[in-house]
């Protein structure tokens, strides 16, 4: 009797999804008064402000120092992650084509930063679609090393406390020595005291901001679109919403 083999098959189709997010919108002073584009800063919250009130975003980070009264230069967005489930990088990239598409968004100067589970969300869209950033700053968060290297030629800097028993600070220098290991582009700030709170002290220091806002992608990357890689269409109108 012969024995039958297995035969290796490749699949490919397209798949058609209906996404739908909430999410905080910051507009800095001026926007909508001159035509011109401005950078844009993605923020992906933690664990604990998942859910469906969206207020809960604005407990850590940006969006906390927005409510105090800081003005960015920039255009935040803060989207918000259902209950009981992590980031969804068809979600959270869909989000960006259309924040992309509304608003004056420089495309080459979009930057993605995230705490704790929005740190893996930061690593995960960001190796999911490198080409879309100008920088990455993940912090307290965890990825996988094995898929870092495409992240080699984007500046990424990265935080996290030693003593974090939430995320173990290994996490991050797990991270940190791949990327490194194939001449990546990359900062690691390890606070010695802290524990998984390491994102009030990054998000509070100017010098993080100057850093973010100072990068920017080159003309042949700027504006792609992270599924097909064709250049994104110019925005046509600098509106605020209304």
């Amino acid at each position: 009797m012969a024995i039958r083999k297995q035969q290796t098959v490749t699949f490919s189709t397209r798949v058609r999804m209906d996404v739908r997010a909430r999410y905080l919108l910051y507009l800095p002073e001026g926007y909508g008064e001159l035509r011109q584009m401005w950078p844009l800063v993605l923020f992906l919250h933690g664990a604990g402000e998942r859910g469906s009130d969206v207020n809960a975003v604005r407990r850590h980070g940006p969006p906390k120092l927005v409510d105090q009264g800081k003005e960015f230069p920039f255009i935040l967005v803060s989207p918000q992650c259902p209950e009981d489930e992590s980031w969804s990088v068809p979600v959270v990239r869909a989000l960006l084509d259309e924040v992309q598409d509304r608003y004056a968004v420089d495309s080459s100067r979009v930057y993605l930063t995230g705490l704790s589970m929005g740190g893996n969300g930061t690593w995960r869209l960001g190796t999911m679609c490198p080409e879309r950033f100008a920088a990455l700053a993940p912090v307290c968060g965890w990825g996988d090393p094995d898929r870092v290297c495409v992240l080699k030629d984007v500046p990424v800097w990265v935080f996290h406390g030693r003593k974090d028993r939430v995320v173990p600070f290994r996490k991050s220098e797990e991270m940190v020595k791949a990327l490194r290991a194939c001449g990546g582009n990359v900062r690691f700030t390890a606070y010695p005291d802290a524990a998984h709170d390491s994102w009030t002290e990054t998000y509070s220091n100017p010098a993080f901001f100057k850093w973010l806002l100072d990068q920017r992608l080159s003309p042949s990357h700027s504006g792609r679109d992270g599924v097909s890689g064709k250049r994104r269409k110019p925005h046509k109108a600098a509106r605020a919403p209304q």
